[in-house]
């Protein structure tokens, strides 16, 4: 058991990969303060918002692959391209989810009170990255 939580621990990888999310997430949270004036603890495990945690996990998971076993191998290449698609998913998909959530909270909002799904809650607006935001 013990040689287990040693490998974890030395996986060098797995280890930049959470530092890099720890830090996207913990910046997201003072930003979050900065400029609303409140704290608000979503924002320290919640997707959506900068600096993107998903975007800083797999690209430092894949240059520690690439540090440690060659940026000309197979490992690396698998990296590469995980990270590409998440990056990918959440300018494109998930952007456009929540564009979608946005048009669709609105509809909602102007419903007459009477209507079953005007007391329904709202979509969550935040989910994707614009392109320069990555």
């Amino acid at each position: 058991m013990s040689s287990s939580w040693s490998s974890i621990l030395t996986n060098y990888p797995l280890i930049s990969a959470f530092i890099a999310f720890v830090i996207a997430q913990t910046i997201k949270f003072f930003t979050s303060w900065y400029k609303e004036k409140q704290w608000d603890l979503k924002q320290l495990v919640g997707s959506g918002g900068m600096p993107s945690s998903h975007s800083s996990t797999v690209t430092a998971l894949a240059t520690a692959i690439g540090f440690q076993e060659g940026f000309g191998g197979a490992l690396f290449a698998t990296a590469l391209i995980l990270a590409c698609i998440v990056m990918y998913d959440a300018t494109g998909v998930r952007l456009h989810a929540g564009r979608q959530a946005e048009v669709l909270n609105q509809i909602v909002y102007e419903l007459p009170a009477e209507h079953p799904l005007a007391e329904s809650r709202p979509l969550r607006e935040l989910l994707g990255h614009t392109p320069p935001q990555q």
